[in-house]
């Protein structure tokens, strides 16, 4: 099994931590992190977007000229969508973006962009991550001495650190986020996931929990279809 190298904040190895990606999905499924990535940024949609229609656009609802004799084509109002200054044919008009896909699948799909990450050597571990207030000038320090700092960044911890969060926050390219907040889309977002083993082991353990559930779900339900078949064939 793939063995990452655990920093500390001077960026000297201090452990191992074993994992596989398939420990925490079994496998990467590039369609689902595209439905999942595609559902964020359409959440994120404002959708206030609008034009006038013929009938919101000021002007008045008088013919323009009379029908016959002039030597022009025929026109009506002035607010026509082939005039200067009219309203708009096919005009946009609010609407939410907004669905949702099922949250397993978004369980899912995040664990698979962590996996992606451990496959690609894109996650480093540091083995602790506090400071005993804000300082922005230290955290820099930590991100150069991992070799994290000039590249987009998300930072993983095992719970809300508002020291550590408010050392990051003004860092460009760098955002932070409780493990148990990851999705797929901020974690595909930045080049590099920095984390540490407390938040990855709240990971695995998640990851572990959810594939003895379905396993226990789908044994149970081929134990339900034994006994219809079984009875079937009683009768």
């Amino acid at each position: 099994m793939p063995k990452l190298t655990v920093h500390d904040a001077k960026g000297k190895k201090v452990g191992t931590y074993t994992i596989e990606p398939t420990d925490l999905a079994p496998r990467i499924s590039k369609q689902l992190l595209h439905d999942a990535v595609v559902m964020y940024q359409a959440n994120k949609r404002q959708g206030s977007h609008q034009t006038k229609t013929r009938a919101a656009v000021s002007g008045s609802t008088k013919k323009m000229y009379r029908q016959k004799g002039t030597g022009n084509a025929r026109a009506g109002s002035r607010r026509s969508g082939i005039r200067r200054g009219g309203g708009h044919i096919h005009a946009i008009r609010n609407r939410d973006y907004s669905y949702s896909l099922p949250r397993k699948a978004l369980q899912l799909a995040a664990r698979m962009a962590i996996a992606s990450k451990v496959r690609d050597d894109e996650l480093t571990l540091i083995d602790k991550l506090e400071f005993d207030a804000p300082k922005t000038k230290d955290m820099v320090g930590i991100l150069q001495h991992l070799g994290c700092h000039g590249e987009s960044l998300l930072i993983a911890t095992a719970g809300n650190l508002p020291n550590v969060y408010k050392s990051a926050r003004n860092i460009q390219n760098v955002s932070i986020s409780p493990a148990a907040e990851l999705n797929a889309l901020n974690v595909l977002s930045s080049r590099r996931l920095l984390i540490t083993p407390e938040a990855l082991d709240q990971i695995k353990e998640r990851a572990s929990s959810s594939s003895k559930g379905a396993s226990s779900s789908s044994d149970s339900g081929s134990g339900s279809s034994d006994k219809v078949a079984s009875s079937g064939a009683g009768s």
